[in-house]
C-alpha cells in the first residue's frame, strides 16, 4: 500500500543523512513518529473477550497530529464536540491568506508569523463588526483554524474562519443579527487586516526582511455566506484534521520518485505530480508546526472563557427571532469505535498496556 509512513521508512533514513543536521528537531519527530506509528514502537493494547476468552493485541498509533494515520477519530470527536455548540444563527466563512511576498518570512518565523495572521484576523474583524453599517459591537465570535499547504505540497498559509452571523451586545442582553449574506465587507478587512499585520512584523522586528512591495498589493480575503453551520463545520471538520497530503492520494512509490494526485483548482479536475522522494519529504515537512502551537482557535463568546455559555446565547437568539423553541436539530451522543471479538462479535475488553522501546535512536 502506498502511505506516507511507507515513504518515510525508504527514504527517511537517506534524508535525514543529508539534512539531519540542519533540521528541527520537531521536524525529525514527525519523521520518526510517522514511520514507526502502529508497529509497537509506541506499545501494545492487550484486550480479551469476556465471552470466550480470546486475546488480542493491538499497536498502539504514534499520535503525531501530522500522521495521516492518526486523524480520523480525532476530526470525529471534535466535529461532535463543535456541533453541540452550534447556535441557531446563519454563519459565514472566511478564508485570508498570506501573499507569496510574506511566505519567506513566515516559512522563517512561523510562531511569530502564525500568531500574527489570528491575532491580526480577529482584531480586524472586530473593528469592522463594531461599525453600525454591519454589526454595531465587536463582541463576535470565531473558531478560526490555520492551513499552510495547497494541493501540490506548496507553501500556502491561510486562515479559515466560521463566525456565526451576529454578535453580543456590550451588556450582553441581546443579541445583534448581520446581514444574511453579508458579515462585513472583504475590501476594508483586507485593508485593516494589512495594517495591523504590518505592525505585528514591525513589532517582531522582522519588517525590514519583507518586500515593501507586499504592503501595496490586494490581499486575498473570501468571505461566503453558508447558512446553517452544520455543513460548515463538516467541511472544516476534514480539513483541520487533514495533514499536508492523505494517503489516498499516493499514486505510487518508485525508484526514488513520488506520484500523487492534486486538484487543478482552476480546471476543476484531478492530475497527476511526480516528485523525487527528497522534495517529497521536504515539502511534507515544511507545514510541521511548532511545538505546541494551537492551529484551532475559538475567540468571543465562542471561547471557552466567555462570560455567557451557549445556552443562554441560543436564549437570546431565540428572543431576537422572536421565538422559544430550539431552534437546532437533536445532536446524536457521540459513540466511541468499539473493538469486536473476531470470533463472537463481543466487545473486547481492555486488559493491559505492553510497552515498546521504539525503533529509532534519539531525535538529536
Amino acid at each position: 500500500m502506498n502511505t506516507i509512513q511507507k515513504i518515510f521508512q525508504l527514504y527517511g533514513p537517506q534524508y535525514l543523512a543529508r539534512y539531519g543536521d540542519k533540521m528541527p528537531a520537531i521536524h525529525k519527530k514527525a519523521m520518526r513518529d510517522i514511520a514507526d506509528c502502529r508497529d509497537g514502537s509506541f506499545g501494545t493494547l492487550v484486550y480479551q473477550c469476556p465471552d470466550c476468552r480470546a486475546s488480542r493485541m493491538l499497536a498502539c498509533c504514534c499520535g503525531n497530529r501530522h500522521c495521516p494515520g492518526c486523524q480520523q477519530d480525532k476530526m470525529d470527536q471534535w466535529l461532535h464536540k463543535q456541533t453541540a455548540k452550534l447556535l441557531p444563527a446563519h454563519y459565514f466563512l472566511l478564508t485570508m491568506t498570506l501573499p507569496q511576498g510574506l511566505r519567506q518570512t513566515a516559512r522563517s518565523h512561523q510562531r511569530i508569523v502564525y500568531t500574527a495572521m489570528f491575532d491580526c484576523a480577529q482584531a480586524a474583524l472586530k473593528k469592522l463588526a463594531r461599525d453600525k453599517r454591519f454589526i454595531g459591537s465587536a463582541r463576535i465570535g470565531c473558531l478560526a483554524a490555520l492551513h499552510t499547504w495547497g494541493g501540490m505540497l506548496q507553501y500556502h498559509p491561510h486562515l479559515h474562519l466560521v463566525i456565526p452571523g451576529g454578535a453580543l451586545s456590550e451588556n450582553n442582553d441581546q443579541w445583534l443579527p448581520s446581514r444574511q449574506d453579508l458579515f462585513v465587507h472583504t475590501k476594508p478587512l483586507e485593508k485593516i487586516f494589512k495594517a495591523k499585520f504590518k505592525d505585528a512584523m514591525r513589532q517582531a522586528g522582522l519588517l525590514d526582511q519583507i518586500d515593501p512591495g507586499v504592503w501595496k498589493q490586494e490581499w486575498v480575503i473570501d468571505s461566503q455566506a453558508v447558512g446553517q453551520g452544520q455543513t460548515t463545520l463538516r467541511y472544516l471538520a476534514r480539513y483541520v484534521f487533514r495533514v499536508a497530503i492523505s494517503n489516498n492520494r499516493i499514486k505510487s512509490i518508485d525508484n526514488g520518485r513520488i506520484k500523487f494526485a492534486y486538484k487543478d483548482r482552476r480546471k476543476n479536475r484531478w492530475k497527476t505530480m511526480e516528485l523525487d522522494a527528497m522534495e517529497f519529504i521536504r515539502r511534507f515537512l515544511q507545514h510541521v508546526l511548532p511545538k505546541g502551537f494551537m492551529k484551532i482557535r475559538h475567540y468571543g463568546f465562542l471561547n471557552a472563557n466567555s462570560v455567557l455559555s451557549i445556552e443562554q446565547i441560543r436564549e437570546l437568539i431565540a428572543l431576537a427571532r422572536n421565538v422559544i423553541c430550539d431552534l437546532l436539530p437533536s445532536i446524536p451522543a457521540y459513540k466511541k469505535r468499539r473493538i469486536k471479538c473476531s470470533r463472537c462479535g463481543h466487545d473486547l475488553r481492555f486488559i493491559m498496556f505492553l510497552r515498546a522501546a521504539p525503533r529509532w535512536g534519539p531525535s538529536g
